[in-house]
């Protein structure tokens, strides 16, 4: 089956799991998910993530959800920029989450990096998503 947002899939599965109070769940497997759930590992909003092979060629993600006292840490996920209408930004214009209590997840041509470390290396991008 072919997905048309592999991303936008991805933050789903995130969003459902917290809703449900899942401790781990599980995502196709692709380069850019694991730039995505390396962001959000070092941002402190999940435990983290491993990779589960099957035998023939195709893997899952199995991530970690992280909850503070029983409620998520993730508050909101949301994408931002989407298949039918991408959403670059120069790096003047990336937005401040939440007045920066968050994050905007950036792909830029120095790969994929949470807002405040693409304005440290004084590169813009298509904004993904936001997280706070």
């Amino acid at each position: 089956m072919s997905m048309s947002d592999p991303i936008g899939d991805l933050l789903t599965r995130i969003r459902n799991g917290l809703m449900r109070g899942k401790s781990k769940i599980s995502a196709p497997n692709s380069k850019l998910r694991q730039r995505v759930l390396d962001v959000l590992q070092a941002e402190g909003y999940i435990r983290g993530y491993s990779q589960v092979d099957f035998g023939d060629g195709k893997s899952d993600l199995e991530i970690e959800l992280k909850y503070h006292e029983g409620t998520p840490v993730i508050r909101e996920i949301t994408r931002i920029s989407k298949p039918g209408r991408r959403v670059y930004s120069s790096v003047r214009n990336i937005p401040f989450v939440a007045n920066g209590l968050g994050i905007a997840i950036l792909s830029t041509p120095k790969g994929v990096m949470a807002d405040h470390e693409a304005r440290e290396q004084n590169v813009g991008g298509e904004v993904l998503c936001q997280v706070f």
